[in-house]
């Protein structure tokens, strides 16, 4: 290309060798080194005044070595009156930290965004950032490529029944990315979610004192009126006392109940409906459960089907009662991060074997009862404790800014805790590709492998991302798990050549050097991308 100019960093230089290749160009020439005190040196001998430059630089296992050594030769660049930068950056650096994980915690992606941005840079090219909000983080343009293209090409290739397939997100954070790869290929998805129930915190809104005094009207009720309230939850006929046999019975009290003019502040305690001053001050303590407005055969159907009987149905007024479970989900027990039978001891510290009523095992024929929709007010004393019986945040707050995705990682290999997996969709005797947008640890997705193939029923198992990062075992541990059947990534990180010995039968890597360098040639003239967004059979 006619007056510009690639250089290459120290992370990713085959990536480098492939774009010149593409372009029919030759890289610049840089000298990248250390000092004796592990200062970096570099050193540009091409000149490059008046010149557009691209700087390629990608995420390496030396992650501040890269990013220090980018900005030193963005700088270099600069002062030698290049025309325009451009930071071609396939894996973004700390892309992971996108906003505040902890109260004290910082952005640090907007930091590495406004040092390119002083450092001189121009114009960011970069593959599936982890969030694409962080593209607000830069001020000049940022050209976020997908290599969902890639991806989806490979799998009309190299996988015969593809049709029939289901893409699955290992976690709920990548909805949005699996269902759009499921668009592409007109495919089915699915969702894998694991959650720690944990033992029970005074989290809950109706253990404040504030919510049992706080009235409709802005008022309080007395201390003592509030202790009545409260002592006659004890006498509070349980759901599980109520009988379901007779439809009849059902029917019966469907027809005496008005829906209309239900009083939502009334309450049934002892068999006598009880006025309160407020809906906030009805207590649903732990050992109390009210009584439910509605009829509980409909809410314990796992499928339905259209009612033959007229006289079951509401004809009057259009009152019917249609919810119902979501159909194809299936649970499991997740120790260690591998699915274990029902039969299997719970660890010690498992969730499972807490005493208390709101988080223990629901018996057969009995549903969870959901936690109210207040429970999202949360006092702003955290009440979140360590084991040392100190607060986890000292300025208090809710979980929200919790580290969810270390988070589950820890608690899947943790020995001592029990985590419960969900798997939403159908896929039996189905293939299932789990994507996502990196790799780095292998507890989720060997969870998430497992539960498809032992709990799901599905054939094969594909393991998909954009980066691969393998952090430590990660790589040996998936080559070793018999319910994976390929690890697809790109080669937009570097994978080491020991890493790569590590995983030959499983491990495919995707070429994005196509990509980014007709991404480079149409910055270079000034034409649209919008191509490479498109997908091609």
């Amino acid at each position: 290309m006619r007056g510009a100019i690639v250089f290459s960093g120290s992370s990713h230089p085959t990536l480098v060798d492939g774009i010149c290749d593409r372009l029919g160009s030759k890289r610049g020439t840089a000298s990248l080194g250390k000092f004796a005190n592990g200062e970096t040196s570099v050193a540009i001998h091409t000149s490059i005044r008046d010149k557009d430059v691209f700087i390629v630089q990608s995420g390496s296992e030396r992650i501040n070595d890269a990013v220090m050594e980018l900005l030193i030769m963005v700088s270099a660049c600069k002062g030698g009156s290049a025309r325009s930068i451009t930071a071609v950056m396939p894996y973004f650096p700390y892309s992971r930290q996108s906003k505040k994980k902890q109260h004290r915690g910082a952005i640090t992606a907007r930091m590495v965004a406004n040092l390119l941005h002083i450092a001189g840079v121009n114009h960011v090219i970069t593959i599936d950032l982890h969030a694409s909000q962080m593209q607000g983080f830069f001020k000049s343009p940022v050209d976020n490529l997908i290599a969902e293209p890639l991806l989806a090409r490979w799998i009309r290739v190299n996988v015969p029944n593809w049709r029939e397939a289901v893409v699955v997100s290992k976690n709920p954070g990548g909805t949005k990315r699996v269902t759009s790869l499921a668009d592409a290929l007109k495919l089915s998805f699915g969702i894998v979610t694991t959650d720690r129930r944990r033992a029970a915190t005074s989290v809950h809104w109706n253990e404040s004192a504030m919510f049992e005094q706080l009235r409709l009207d802005g008022g309080y009720d007395e201390p003592a009126l509030v202790e009545a309230a409260l002592e006659s939850d004890l006498h509070v006929t349980p759901i599980s006392s109520l009988s379901h046999n007779s439809k009849a019975e059902v029917g019966k009290s469907l027809q005496h109940r008005t829906r209309a003019t239900s009083n939502p502040l009334q309450r049934r305690a002892n068999g006598q409906a009880e006025n309160m001053g407020s809906p906030l001050s009805k207590s649903v303590r732990v050992n109390s459960v009210v009584e439910p407005e509605v009829p509980l055969e409909p809410l314990r159907r796992s499928a339905t089907a259209s009612s033959s009987n007229p006289e079951e149905e509401e004809g009057e007024g259009g009152e019917e009662y249609t919810d119902e479970r979501a159909r194809d989900v299936i649970h499991g027990r997740l120790v260690q991060g591998h699915i274990v039978d029902e039969n299997h001891p719970s660890p010690t510290m498992s969730a499972m074997s807490t005493s208390t009523w709101r988080n223990r095992p629901p018996s057969d024929g009995e549903d969870d009862v959901p936690d109210h929709m207040m429970s999202s007010f949360v006092s702003t004393t955290s009440s979140h404790r360590n084991p040392n019986s100190e607060h986890a945040h000292a300025l208090g707050g809710t979980y929200d800014a919790a580290a969810s995705s270390e988070d589950e990682e820890e608690d899947l290999k943790n020995p001592e805790l029990e985590t419960m997996v969900t798997l939403v969709g159908n896929v039996k005797d189905r293939p299932v590709f789990l994507v996502d947008d990196m790799i780095d640890k292998s507890a989720s997705w060997i969870a998430a492998a497992e539960t498809v193939v032992k709990r799901g029923g599905a054939t094969k198992v594909y393991c998909m991302a954009t980066h691969g990062l393998f952090g430590g075992d990660c790589l040996e541990e998936m080559n070793n798990c018999e319910c994976i059947d390929k690890v697809v990534v790109t080669n937009a990180f570097p994978i080491p050549e020991y890493k790569q010995n590590q995983a030959r039968e499983k491990l495919v890597i995707i070429g994005v050097d196509n990509l980014l360098a007709e991404a480079i040639r149409r910055n270079h003239h000034g034409e649209s991308i919008s191509q490479l967004f498109m997908h091609y059979d």
